[in-house]
């Protein structure tokens, strides 16, 4: 599935995920491929990307988290979502 974070700066990732970990009102909830559509927003709190690697490009916005598994965090102070297809869109502050 596709991932595209966005802040009113710049383009923070851009690219192929197998999940996305998300800090919601209701608590973090994870997004995989083929999960129904969704509009979600966003509080303080870790973006997790699960995923093989990020292009150099971005690397320098992500912690990575994990050795093991390839988790790379963002911090956010808030956001929204827009999840549909196996493609989804954050905007974050």
């Amino acid at each position: 599935m596709n991932i595209k974070i966005l802040t009113p700066e710049h383009v923070i990732f851009e690219g192929e995920v197998k999940s996305v970990l998300l800090p919601g009102k209701n608590g973090d909830f994870q997004i995989m491929k083929d999960h129904a559509a969704i509009v979600a927003s966003l509080v303080g709190g870790d973006i997790k990307l699960y995923t093989n690697s990020i292009d150099e490009q971005f690397s320098k916005n992500f912690k990575k988290e994990s050795e093991k598994e390839s988790v790379f965090s963002f911090k956010v102070k808030s956001g929204v979502i827009e999840f549909a297809g196996n493609k989804g869109i954050i905007l974050a502050e």
